[in-house]
């Protein structure tokens, strides 16, 4: 007996393309999910790509805000040396600006601190590394937070002997006869005021290498912990290189 079928849909759009015919459709896999499976691929940038993107973008902005900060703050250092008064005895005007002697630990602690930025990078390129990734998305370890967390500690210890280093110095000044206080030169004063703020924001650095570390341990995806440690890795580079603007400041501006 003859077989009896019904041609398939496909079959039919092929039929007699010259008549107005259409021609076959290459339909993309939904997938299974029933109703918008394949609305995914009119939003390619859906992931954890953009929502990196998107902190890092939140990331710079502020960041930016802080170096406008202190591009403000070396305007300020520039403008008070140029700052004169009148003097009483000999009826000119006269700068009180004198320049102080940077105490040497200083030379130290930027060595330091540029040592904590090759750390802190050396961690933001392991938490990305491709093959170490894969393996944490297949369940396979934590390949990419074994070889992270060592680099985080180095520079979370660095940041730390910094921030004891500038307490060094300001220790150091202050026996050199140029405390914080009301008979502060104008010069001491601007040292500490430099130092104080640029040593407060590092310290929130190290609050997030803190942060960092126990993030790697509690964070169960692994694109949490790329944010975190490649936030705080911006945030780090940002703060290390302001402290070089800032030091060459107070070394050769004075």
């Amino acid at each position: 007996m003859p077989s009896i079928f019904t041609p398939i849909p496909s079959e039919i759009e092929r039929k007699s393309p010259g008549t107005g015919g259409k021609p076959p459709v290459d339909r993309r896999p939904t997938g299974g999910g029933g109703g918008g499976g394949d609305d995914n691929w009119n939003h390619p940038r859906h992931g954890p790509r953009e929502l990196l993107n998107r902190v890092r973008a939140f990331v710079f902005c502020a960041l930016a805000g802080d170096m406008m900060f202190f591009v403000t703050l070396v305007a300020l250092f520039y403008a008070r040396q140029s700052g004169t008064y009148m003097d009483p005895r000999t009826m000119r005007q006269v700068g009180d600006w004198r320049p102080v002697l940077l105490p040497p630990i200083l030379f130290l602690n930027t060595a330091i601190l540029l040592l904590s930025t090759l750390t802190m990078e050396l961690a933001r390129r392991h938490i990305f590394h491709e093959m170490d990734v894969i393996e944490e998305w297949l369940g396979m370890g934590r390949p990419a937070l074994r070889r992270t967390a060592p680099w985080l500690a180095a520079t979370l210890g660095l940041g730390i002997l910094f921030l004891l280093g500038q307490f060094t110095a300001w220790r150091q000044l202050t026996a050199q006869g140029f405390a914080f206080d009301r008979w502060a030169t104008p010069a001491s004063y601007f040292f500490y005021v430099i130092t104080g703020l640029h040593a407060a924001h590092l310290l929130l650095g190290v609050l997030a290498l803190f942060f960092c570390l126990f993030a790697l341990g509690l964070l169960k995806r692994v694109d949490y912990r790329q944010i975190a440690v490649d936030s705080t890795a911006w945030f780090w580079h940002t703060m290390s290189l302001a402290w070089l603007v800032l030091f060459s400041v107070l070394l050769f501006g004075q």
